[in-house]
């Protein structure tokens, strides 16, 4: 029987490349996000795969996490992986400088709306005693970087939480993979700069980072351990990296 996965900002980058990767192992796919008409296209081009379904919510309103994953027919209730990728960075400058709301959109997205999706998800794979949590951290949450420090913050905050997972989920036979990547050339440096196409570019310029394939290949990889075995906390970078703020240009 085709394992089920459930994923968080489907819509690009990391996500929508792990659909992909998962799509191509068979594994049948609940794809999420905010973007209804990207899913409907996602949607179609995998169905000829695989089984997709989709829901759309912000992770961020724990009302529409709630109201969505209720929806879900008991069929679709046996979920074998759930992937929170749903993310994001708003803002590059000193604490001092920085703007509250942007500080509530990350908190917001990338703790609480992880933590609303996993207690949603966690009941059913408690009830089966059996499953695959992997949760999107970055380097940033291993070590923080000058005016980084709320994404940092946020970033590090999963980290303990995929620790705790680990711990108190140990019992129920269920698996916790933390990812933390390094530079990945995706929306993420467009969104944190508004959309500033310049200074997004910039980011990536002089080196060959990550491109949302790699990372889905080495989460694609981790969901096909076998069952006695997982692969707990994972960091990659591009070659050219080596820390969160050491980068070989050209």
């Amino acid at each position: 029987m085709s394992k089920l996965a459930f994923i968080t900002g489907a819509t690009s980058g990391i996500g929508l490349a792990t659909a992909e990767a998962f799509a191509d192992l068979g594994i049948n796919l609940i794809l999420c996000g905010r973007r209804i008409e990207r899913l409907y296209e996602i949607q179609q081009q995998l169905s000829e795969k695989v089984n997709v379904n989709i829901l759309t919510f912000d992770v961020r309103n724990k009302e529409e996490v709630e109201k969505a994953i209720a929806t879900l027919p008991e069929d679709l209730r046996n979920i074998d992986i759930l992937l929170n990728n749903a993310g994001n960075a708003h803002g590059l400058g000193p604490i001092q400088d920085g703007h509250l709301e942007d500080w509530d959109a990350m908190i917001d997205g990338n703790v609480k709306g992880l933590l609303y999706v996993s207690k949603a998800i966690m009941p059913f794979m408690i009830a089966r005693k059996k499953g695959h949590i992997i949760n999107l951290s970055s380097i940033a949450g291993k070590q923080t970087y000058p005016n980084g420090n709320v994404y940092c913050a946020s970033k590090a905050a999963v980290e303990a939480i995929s620790e705790g997972m680990r711990l108190d989920l140990n019992p129920y036979g269920i698996k916790v993979t933390n990812v933390a990547p390094g530079a990945v050339e995706t929306e993420f440096s467009l969104v944190r700069f508004k959309g500033d196409e310049s200074r997004a570019e910039a980011v990536y310029k002089g080196f060959t980072p990550l491109s949302p394939q790699d990372v889905a290949e080495i989460i694609a990889f981790a969901v096909t351990r076998p069952a006695h075995v997982v692969m707990a906390d994972i960091t990659l970078f591009p070659t050219a990296q080596a820390s969160a703020m050491l980068l070989k240009k050209e």
